[in-house]
């Protein structure tokens, strides 16, 4: 048999501990120090002296160390770990504790293994803002784009049936578009539809709000620029919107809000499909189709000389005027079930809309069109902790009123552009006949007051000019005045 070594494992302890990798601190069970080893000398940054000989608990008060495990140990007499900064750079260690008992079960040391995790932690962190700035970047992009996913829309009037019969002509060709239309009556939605019907639909759709960037920086936003075009600027340069959708389509929103200088570089990528970088000399070829939208009346923009003639022309090779909501009621209920669907999918909620609530919103007026819609559902969704929503649970706004069914604007009112009376009489005559329509239509006074920012009392002022016998608490058939304008 092979004859056991005659050096001694109690004489080598100390250069056996010093061969780990990871700090090595044997304590008692008082929690007196009486071995470390050279990684964890290396990790704490101090000599062995300082520590060894010395309690847990003193070393603690001193500042050394601010966490200890040895008492816990002792009493528990189980494994623990934690997490802590040491010594004089505050690093991240992780220590790892287990007791050695003796024959009678009892703790009579601790060995903790010590490891520097600082290098860890400084990754995580790293990878923590790596991800915020991705998700930042992410939020940006989706805002640019538009909603992913497939493109729904959910129509059933015949109006907007017109509407999409000749989105679908329109959308095999690349001619521009020019969607009109008040706010929120789902513009964008068409314009993403037209770009999943499109020969572009496997390439990128880049939705443009023209009114949300500052006008110093447009140009910079939808061209890019080079480096050192400006102060501040990257000094790699970066893409514009018209680079990074190359071969796709560009959605300039609210393109009646921009300036007559960005009017003019805009024309050119419409004409000469080529645009300049800010601060370069050299002209850039892109290839996209523009799909535009404004809710502005561009014919009299033109006249008033605040937006380009030529322009204009480009833009509007295939005009699109997309119809209010109140003009196309079919789809009020349709909407508002989609709109519904998706709030309980998102907040895990089982929400419906009585026969009434929903006869109220086919009733009310939606100046904010569709977006409106779409944000009362939700407002009612994440407000409301009954399944069953009814009349009550509505906005003020879109309630019916039970004390004001009607207005009596029986008198009918014509005005002849031949008629011997100044502009102040005519333009009241014309005042009036709107206020009636409206009223006539919402079936409130209080909802027209709303809708024209005025006060109910300024209301019936105006109304009693021309019928001196209306009264505040007066009930009628509003919807029997049906007052037309030559």
């Amino acid at each position: 048999m092979p004859q056991p070594c005659s050096v001694k494992l109690k004489d080598n302890v100390d250069a056996i501990l010093d061969l780990m990798e990871d700090g090595i601190y044997l304590s008692d069970r008082s929690g007196l120090t009486l071995r470390v080893n050279k990684a964890y000398q290396q990790i704490i940054g101090r000599p062995r002296g300082e520590l060894e000989g010395k309690t847990v608990q003193y070393l603690q008060k001193q500042g050394v160390f601010n966490r200890i495990l040895n008492p816990v140990i002792v009493k528990t007499r189980k494994p623990a770990s934690v997490v802590q900064e040491m010594g004089m750079e505050k690093k991240n260690v992780l220590l790892r504790g287990f007791p050695i008992l003796d024959e009678k079960g009892e703790v009579c040391l601790v060995v903790t293994f010590a490891r520097d995790i600082t290098s860890i932690t400084q990754l995580r962190e790293q990878i923590a803002e790596q991800s915020r700035v991705i998700e930042q970047h992410e939020r940006r992009m989706s805002r640019i784009l538009g909603s992913a996913g497939p493109v729904e829309g959910v129509f059933r009037s015949a109006a907007i049936r017109d509407v999409l019969q000749t989105l679908e002509r329109v959308a095999k060709t690349d001619v521009t578009v020019l969607l009109l239309g008040e706010t929120g009556v789902g513009k964008d939605v068409l314009a993403r539809m037209m770009h999943a019907q499109s020969p572009r639909r496997h390439k990128m759709f880049l939705k443009v709000d023209c009114c949300s960037i500052a006008e110093n920086l447009i140009e910079s936003e939808l061209f890019g620029y080079v480096r050192g075009a400006f102060s501040g600027a990257s000094s790699q340069g970066r893409e514009g919107y018209f680079e990074m959708a190359d071969g796709g389509t560009v959605f300039l929103d609210e393109v009646g809000e921009i300036s007559l200088a960005m009017q003019a570089k805009l024309l050119r990528v419409l004409q000469d499909k080529e645009f300049m970088k800010l601060g370069s000399s050299r002209p850039q070829q892109v290839d996209v189709r523009i799909i535009a939208a404004t809710n502005r009346d561009l014919d009299a923009c033109v006249a008033e000389g605040r937006f380009r003639q030529d322009l204009y022309y480009r833009l509007s090779v295939a005009k699109l005027e997309v119809p209010p909501l109140r003009e196309r009621r079919e789809d009020i209920p349709l909407l508002a079930e989609y709109f519904l669907e998706q709030c309980n999918a998102k907040y895990k909620k089982r929400t419906r809309l009585s026969a009434g609530a929903l006869q109220a919103l086919d009733r009310y007026s939606w100046p904010g069109n569709v977006r409106e819609l779409q944000n009362m559902i939700l407002q009612l969704v994440i407000t409301n902790e009954h399944e069953l929503l009814d009349v009550k649970d509505l906005p003020v706004r879109a309630r019916p009123s039970r004390t004001e069914k009607s207005a009596d604007c029986s008198a009918e009112v014509r005005v002849s552009p031949n008629a011997p009376k100044s502009l102040k009489e005519t333009m009241a005559e014309v005042e009036y006949a709107l206020l009636c329509e409206t009223v006539r239509e919402c079936g409130s006074y209080t909802v027209a007051a709303e809708l024209f920012r005025i006060n109910r009392s300024t209301l019936f002022r105006k109304l009693r000019r021309f019928n001196p016998g209306l009264a505040d608490t007066e009930e009628g058939n509003p919807r029997r005045a049906a007052h037309r304008l030559p």
